[in-house]
């Protein structure tokens, strides 16, 4: 940005930001840290220092001995001053999570109940689960900035409707109808966007990034310099429809055969185990004969799905979702079977990152699109 191109108001908030964001990554920090790291004048420091006090944003309570031996006044983040909401609706869970200015997860809450949302009990539901959620986080009104509600499907850009929800068939439906019991703030996120971007965001050294989904079904998000790339139709990323069986493959629920989401949703795994997906890895850790042969096969598949976007994309690629909880342990196996398919020669290691983020991601980064607009406009 050219700073020179700024209006004052401009330049005033621009530099509240850098103080603002300096503290937050850095720690406690004096005046004379700021004015010396931020080239800043003192009265530009102080009076910004003050503006973020007087919105309790940060605190000036802590002392340290500076080299001169006098007390000096130390900044401090207050990571809990403002607090976002973010719900992920399934086919038969509801979770909720409330989530901080770092896009720490404070408090988490499942429920297990059926998706409906032609029933009046389950939009309740829904509106009690973020209730229970805020309560239990102990977040007052006036600190709420937002509920995201992320849902398995496409959703449009404003926020406002669901463009393709095939696998809970509630296409058309819109945040009024689903945020119906939520008397805060609302928005609509399409999950695998909203797992990757949070990802991306909690981890600013990656810069471009594609991020796979492995969970009931299979989809995905493209991240390029730290923003998520959505396509010119709300479709970017979605790897699921990706065909990697072009014959004999089996059907996919959008009526096509052969896609990726056919080989590496969790279903593939966790039918073994009656839908337990911690029990199919239990039994893989204990050389189950028939686990084995089932997470042979679907990372032979992933395997491909992966060098598949690195040829395209270049990025790092993240792996998440239900399977994606898991495969921390597994990964050297994964990168190898990658390596065997790249012609250029740089490892799998390098670029293919297991998700920080576990069962809560797509709840989270539905909240942290909140966390994000309140940091801009500080």
């Amino acid at each position: 940005m050219d700073i020179e191109k700024l209006s004052s108001n401009e330049i005033k908030i621009k530099n509240r930001q850098r103080i603002y964001q300096y503290i937050r990554f850095n720690g406690p920090s004096t005046k004379q840290d700021l004015v010396v790291a931020l080239q800043l004048s003192l009265p530009t420091v102080t009076q910004n220092l003050d503006y973020l006090k007087k919105r309790s944003l940060i605190d000036g309570s802590k002392k340290i001995t500076n080299t001169g031996g006098r007390n000096a006044t130390a900044f401090t983040y207050l990571q809990r001053a403002k607090m976002a909401i973010g719900i992920y609706i399934t086919a038969h869970h509801m979770n909720g999570v409330a989530v901080d200015l770092s896009g720490d997860v404070e408090t988490m809450v499942r429920e297990q109940v059926d998706f409906d949302l032609d029933n009046e009990a389950y939009l309740k539901k829904l509106g009690s689960l973020v209730e229970r959620v805020k309560e239990e986080a102990g977040i007052q009104d006036a600190d709420l900035l937002g509920v995201g509600i992320s849902v398995p499907g496409l959703v449009s850009d404003d926020g406002e409707t669901v463009i393709y929800g095939r696998t809970l068939n509630f296409t058309g439906k819109t945040r009024k109808e689903i945020a119906k019991y939520i008397p805060y703030p609302c928005r609509l996120v399409h999950d695998s966007y909203a797992a990757g971007y949070i990802e991306a965001w909690k981890n600013q050294e990656v810069r471009n990034a594609f991020y796979i989904s492995l969970s009931n079904s299979v989809g995905g998000s493209i991240i390029i310099d730290h923003e998520i790339y959505e396509g010119d139709t709300q479709r970017g990323g979605e790897i699921g429809h990706m065909i990697v069986v072009p014959e004999g493959g089996r059907q996919c629920y959008c009526g096509k055969y052969g896609c990726f989401d056919t080989v590496c949703r969790a279903g593939n795994l966790d039918q073994y185990t009656d839908g337990n997906l911690e029990l199919f890895f239990e039994k893989l850790r204990k050389k189950d004969k028939t686990a084995l042969a089932l997470w042979d096969e679907y990372l032979d598949h992933l395997a491909i799905a992966i060098h598949n976007i690195r040829i395209l994309f270049d990025g790092k690629v993240i792996l998440g979702g239900y399977v994606g909880a898991y495969i921390g342990e597994y990964l050297s196996d994964l990168c190898r079977r990658v390596d065997e398919y790249n012609p250029f020669g740089d490892r799998a290691a390098d670029y293919v990152i297991a998700c920080h983020y576990k069962k809560e991601a797509s709840a989270a980064g539905a909240a942290i699109f909140y966390i994000d607009e309140f940091l801009a406009e500080i």
